[in-house]
């Protein structure tokens, strides 16, 4: 079955339908399948071993791949159900990625990506890594088929030209309105942000604090337009994202909210980095120490340590003869960092990037390491910096299992194997997975 293409000069495939058999799943929420000619599809609401139409979105006659949407299912999936949220599907939200499959299903198909991903990227087997080859669900999470876990305590919402907030569709600058988002946390939920008027706003990030009352909204003008009067169903701080240089400031209320995990309460000012599953900090600080087993008096450093999250739990158990530094590129986060660990006399907290800052410290060995870089990974360079300090155990957390694989290599090279790894399903209905892979000099294996 094909559709008359809808091309333009330059011959454009947009429009352009296929009936194609769904193979696996691929990085990125979408699954591969081929035309008739041979060109790789990236489908997007399809499951493997479905048959579907699939419309193209993007690409041409000569493009390497193409994107489609599967608007037409002719043979489904045992796994799939009907997406219990109202805005999900082709052309809709493009926040949640697997509505329209099983839980266990989305769990399986992240294990499938992380385990393609070790294997292309580093060489390595599920066995190789450790790994089971589970995804573990955060706790709460498990719910029954067609239900929806609602999780995201930080839900950033775009608001279209008549004032109403939505969310961004996949691939898109435009605005999907809705009336509920059903992964939001019920903290950002009762605020009723879909239910103000939000002309002259560009975007709207709520955020519900775990372990603390606190909201805040952060608002970022239109141009030229003046921050409306801000009343929500609940108390809130109000931020602004300043048009000139970008900048967060205070409005009303306090400049941060509260955070809790592993029996800590973390400031996070500014809209600043935090776990957006309320489970995660707790599950990953956990996964993180069994990992390391860190014993009194040793030294550690906690890489891109934002707010200060490892290098709390580690200094907690280093005791008062042992030493952590943390190293982190954001000013904000720096200072956060420093006063939640101000009770540390042996915690020093270090602003800039790691691969700049560490070789400034004369630091040259520590016996432990963690490392929670953004969604590239720490790189090459760094690694090798890391490689060459002859920890005992390195910890590695990563929201991305390609540049986890990549950097895995990396360790590879500098001398050190995967001793554990696990996943854990932090963003249920999207393709996002959180993993933390310990590591070891290879020779302990020996």
């Amino acid at each position: 079955m094909q559709a008359e293409p809808k091309k333009t000069p330059a011959g454009s495939l947009v429009g352009q339908e296929y009936e194609v058999e769904i193979g696996p799943v691929a990085h990125g929420g979408h699954c591969i399948a081929r035309t008739s000619e041979g060109q790789v599809l990236f489908v997007r609401h399809a499951l493997p071993g479905e048959r579907v139409v699939a419309r193209v979105t993007e690409g041409e006659e000569d493009s390497r791949f193409l994107r489609a949407d599967a608007v037409t299912v002719l043979e489904a999936s045992k796994d799939r159900v009907e997406a219990p949220c109202p805005y999900a599907g082709p052309g809709r939200c493009g926040g949640c990625d697997w509505q329209h499959a099983k839980p266990g299903a989305q769990r399986r198909m992240k294990g499938e990506v992380i385990a393609e991903q070790l294997k292309r990227l580093a060489g390595l087997t599920p066995e190789e890594a450790g790994w089971d080859g589970t995804v573990m669900p955060a706790e709460g999470d498990k719910v029954p088929a067609g239900e929806v876990p609602a999780w995201r305590t930080r839900v950033q919402y775009a608001v279209d030209d008549s004032g109403h907030a939505g969310l961004r569709r996949h691939r898109s600058h435009e605005v999907e309105p809705i009336e509920h988002c059903m992964i939001a946390a019920p903290g950002v939920s009762e605020l009723g942000i879909e239910q103000r008027d939000w002309s002259g706003m560009e975007s709207i990030e709520a955020i519900a604090a775990t372990g603390s009352q606190d909201r805040q909204v952060i608002l970022t003008p239109r141009p030229g337009a003046r921050l409306p009067i801000v009343e929500l169903d609940r108390p809130v701080s109000v931020m602004r994202v300043e048009e000139k240089d970008g900048g967060v400031h205070r409005v009303h209320g306090r400049p941060f909210v509260r955070e809790r995990a592993d029996d800590r309460t973390y400031r996070v000012g500014s809209g600043g980095f935090w776990q957006v599953h309320p489970k995660s900090a707790d599950a990953l600080v956990k996964a993180v120490m069994q990992g390391l087993l860190p014993r009194k008096g040793e030294t550690a450093l906690d890489l891109y340590c934002g707010v200060g999250l490892f290098a709390g739990a580690l200094a907690d158990r280093l005791g008062d003869q042992g030493a952590v530094l943390g190293i982190e590129s954001g000013k904000r986060a720096v200072e956060d960092a420093r006063h939640n660990l101000a009770a540390f006399d042996r915690v020093r907290i270090e602003h800039g990037k790691v691969e700049a800052v560490l070789p400034r410290t004369g630091i040259t060995e520590a016996d432990l390491i963690v490392l929670d870089p953004p969604r590239a990974g720490a790189g090459k360079k760094t690694v090798r910096l890391l490689t060459d300090l002859g920890a005992r155990r390195i910890a590695y957390v990563a929201c991305d299992p390609a540049a986890l694989a990549r950097d895995l290599g990396y360790f590879r090279e500098g001398g050190y194997r995967v001793r554990m790894l696990r996943a854990f399903d932090l963003f249920p209905m999207t393709h996002h997975v959180e993993c933390v892979a310990i590591l070891e000099p290879a020779s302990k294996a020996l």
